[in-house]
């Protein structure tokens, strides 16, 4: 077997750092347009001739990206020239199902689509060994990383004032503890106890994401937590808003209350839209402030996890040294962090403008093929037996925690 050239962390690195690079020179990144209402906003809008070469330039785009990081890693190269454009049609399929207006309203993202046809797929046919052989999670997962520091801006902190901030971290800290205490004392393993706790305190699907690629952990369980996480953000859109109507808080404790509860930016802006223009505002940047904490929760649990749960027989009984720690430290969390630094600091305004449309079209694509691909590996008695009925209670038990954790804090400095 040919000798990896780099590790897996470092190639995400690299690769992630040349996408950016070709950004900022000045090649534009195709962001073709998924979004539809009807049949006839399908044809004229996502199916159109403009729209579909938009999405060829992608496919290439991304196809010399998985093609480059096979080569490095010593992956069959061949396999993966196969089997990555059957994952980018499921890919884009799923991205087309996700544009639906109405199925936009609800809060289902396109993860939950490519997820489906990945499983229906696996479930109910025999797929080839070399499609199998080339699908490569991790490595979607963690580029799409890579790219989501780039929109982890620590400005938005200070656009959230010295009242954002405080509660982002109240909440953060409250929950994430309460959640991993519940989930342990159900007897939930420490793994999904850690994604769990990150997806309902922080900021949902990204959380859970980025909290699995730092501990390495199962894609099987962070599919059941991302399940979880946008199934329960419906009933909160809808129902939060008239809550708070019921108890008479003012927009602005509503939006708080909003943007510290609910997991997800897309289902955060839906239901803060229902309520009004004050609390639109506020949940967005209560939201946002969660989501800059993202970077120092992700490698505060890389430190945590990198310490506790080292599994070399060599080491298991000593201390682990400086050298061991950096050895099994994820080094794309160092990647994530430092894409965000560089546009948080470095980069101007006008460029970031410039570029963020594109980089986050391009995250949400290495995310969904992430999950086409977690599908096509993945049984259905994996991805819900496993586990049983336990880490759905802990996240909803944590969840309740967290509505009146956050309305608490919410009231206290908004009112």
């Amino acid at each position: 077997m040919k000798k990896n050239l780099l590790t897996e962390d470092w190639t995400v690195v690299l690769l992630g750092f040349i996408i950016i690079g070709v950004a900022l020179l000045g090649v534009k990144i195709p962001s073709p347009s998924f979004g539809w209402e009807t049949t006839v906003d399908l044809s004229e809008k996502v199916l159109t001739a403009g729209n579909l070469i938009k999405l060829g330039q992608l496919f290439v785009f991304t196809f010399v990206i998985a093609l480059l990081a096979a080569s490095v890693l010593g992956k069959s190269v061949a396999s993966t020239a196969k089997g990555f454009p059957i994952v980018f049609v499921l890919t884009s399929l799923a991205l087309v199902l996700a544009g639906n207006a109405f199925l936009k309203n609800w809060n289902l993202e396109a993860v939950i689509f490519s997820l489906t046809i990945g499983l229906v797929l696996s479930n109910f046919f025999t797929l080839p060994a070399w499609l199998t052989e080339s699908l490569s999670t991790e490595l979607f997962v963690k580029i799409g990383l890579i790219l989501l520091g780039t929109s982890v801006i620590f400005g938005d902190i200070l656009k959230a004032g010295s009242l954002g901030l405080i509660q982002a971290l109240v909440v953060v800290i409250s929950v994430w503890y309460f959640a991993f205490w519940v989930s342990k004392k159900m007897g939930i393993d420490e793994e999904f106890a850690i994604m769990i706790s990150s997806a309902v305190s922080i900021c949902g699907v990204s959380a859970a994401i980025a909290t699995s690629g730092a501990i390495k952990g199962d894609s099987k369980k962070l599919s059941y937590v991302i399940s979880i996480v946008l199934i329960t953000a419906i009933p909160m859109i809808i129902f939060l808003p008239f809550i708070a109507q019921a108890l008479g808080l003012s927009q602005a404790v509503t939006g708080a209350w909003l943007g510290g509860t609910i997991d997800t930016t897309g289902a955060v802006i839906a239901s803060g839209t229902m309520v009004g223009e004050e609390a639109l505002k506020i949940s967005t940047i209560v939201k946002f402030s969660q989501n800059v904490l993202l970077g120092f929760a992700a490698f505060a649990i890389s430190i945590y996890w990198t310490v506790t749960n080292n599994q070399s027989a060599t080491v298991q009984e000593a201390k682990p040294t400086g050298a061991i720690i950096w050895e099994r430290f994820p080094k794309f969390v160092l990647g994530f962090i430092a894409a965000s630094l560089l546009f948080s600091f470095v980069i101007s305004s006008e460029t970031l403008d410039s570029v963020k449309g594109g980089f986050k079209a391009l995250q949400g694509l290495w995310f969904a093929l992430a999950f086409t691909s977690i599908g096509l590996e993945t049984k259905f008695s994996d991805l819900f037996s496993k586990e049983g009925k336990k880490p759905l209670y802990a996240f909803l038990i944590a969840q309740l925690f967290n509505v009146f954790v956050t309305l608490a804090v919410a009231y206290v400095l908004f009112s």
